[in-house]
């Protein structure tokens, strides 16, 4: 009986201390397991920008004056050299103060006196020119029979030529005179007093026809007023020919090629539209942020592949959302970004073999859209750990999560 005792006392204890090993025995620890994988991968850049009209017209003031109500509206269809984009006339004359008035009646005045003056100069040369030929034909009479001498003749002559010419010279002279009245009428001209307002355009007024076929993208003013040479009033284009403007940082910009082939995404309608870099400009500007902090950016230019037809609606000065492609690969090696984390200046990874995590650097290339480009130090099919636990450690015990 002591034997048998002591027999299952040393088996219970037994059981006992493998029980204590067993509940004091580490578990394995449930983790997320993801797999390195062959496969297409493309590294892109997701940028906001806008649509814009790639030739516009902007339509200027060729001289000074008064620029009638816009004939035309922003939407409107115009035909080169047919549809009259604006119309211009002489800009009203200006006020004038009352010295300037007394001095312009003053004028008038004067101008009217002198055109009577040459009124009765006139009728006095032709009352002379009468005289003058009365005397003539007398006096060439009287030369046929001999009565007076050829001598007297030719004087009356020259005296009738002489009253011929002196009646043109008041005929000029009156209508230097009526000039003159006008001019000083002229300057009482005031902006109530408009030169062929009600007249049509090409009467009075300078016609300003479209330069180019399309549609009235802007303008500046609708209303009359008065403008200046060189002033804006409007900007026409063809929106079937738009291309898209991006702004990005320099540091990104230095990474996309010409040429590079860009999805225009969120842009309103069904679908993605594709686009193409034309050219990177070579001169960055300064533009200040949201936050007030300077940033360099640099200008894109990109050309719209989809047809018109592919993009009904999209206009002028739309914004939409570019996604560039930097780079894109058909079979390459890559794993999740979740499994790396840094080791000794490098990357790693815990790579899950037989139940255990063990510890594996790993060579990164390029990283995009939660995939990483696998360079070196694991192959395809092997499996790794996601979101690894900062007390996880190499030969630790582990168990796919849900597994």
């Amino acid at each position: 009986m002591g034997i048998m005792r002591k027999a299952s006392m040393g088996l219970g204890g037994l059981a006992l201390a493998g029980a204590l090993v067993w509940a004091l025995w580490p578990e394995p620890a449930a983790v997320d397991v993801g797999e390195v994988t062959r496969g297409p991968m493309q590294v892109s850049l997701l940028a906001e920008g806008v649509t814009r009209v790639r030739e516009p017209y902007a339509i200027t003031a060729p001289i000074t004056g008064a620029v009638t109500r816009s004939p035309v509206d922003v939407g409107d269809a115009v035909t080169r050299g047919e549809t009259v984009v604006a119309i211009m006339r002489p800009a009203d004359p200006a006020l004038m103060d009352a010295r300037s008035r007394a001095q312009a009646e003053a004028a008038v005045a004067e101008a009217e006196a002198a055109l009577r003056l040459a009124e009765t100069r006139l009728a006095r040369a032709e009352s002379d020119l009468e005289h003058a030929r009365t005397q003539f034909e007398r006096g060439r009479a009287l030369a046929e029979r001999g009565t007076i001498s050829q001598r007297m003749l030719e004087d009356l002559q020259a005296a009738h030529v002489a009253a011929r010419q002196g009646l043109e010279a008041a005929h000029q002279e009156l209508d230097l005179q009526r000039a003159t009245l006008m001019r000083a009428q002229a300057q009482l001209m005031g902006p109530e007093s408009e030169i062929a307002a009600n007249g049509e355009p090409g009467e009075c007024c300078l016609r300003i026809l479209a330069p180019e076929t399309g549609t009235v993208l802007e303008v500046a003013d609708a209303s009359a007023r008065l403008v200046q040479a060189g002033a804006p009033l409007l900007s026409i284009g063809d929106v079937t020919d738009l291309e898209i403007e991006l702004d990005l940082l320099s540091a990104d910009a230095v990474r996309v090629p010409a040429g590079a082939l860009a999805h225009v995404e969120r842009w309103g309608g069904e679908g993605d539209l594709q686009a193409r870099v034309r050219r990177v400009e070579p001169a960055a500007f300064t533009r200040v942020s949201a936050l007030g902090i300077e940033e360099q950016r640099v200008r894109l230019r990109l050309d719209l592949l989809s047809p018109p037809e592919a993009r009904p609606g999209l206009g002028d000065r739309y914004r939409v959302f570019v996604r560039l492609v930097l780079w894109e690969g058909e079979d390459v090696l890559q794993l999740p970004q979740a499994a790396l984390f840094r080791h000794e200046g490098g990357w790693a990874v815990f790579r899950v073999e037989e139940g255990r995590a063990r510890l594996t650097p790993v060579q990164i290339g390029r990283q995009a859209e939660g995939r990483a480009e696998l360079a070196g130090g694991l192959e395809a099919g092997a499996g790794v750990v996601l979101f690894p636990p900062a007390a996880l450690g190499d030969g630790d015990r582990v168990i796919p999560r849900g597994g």
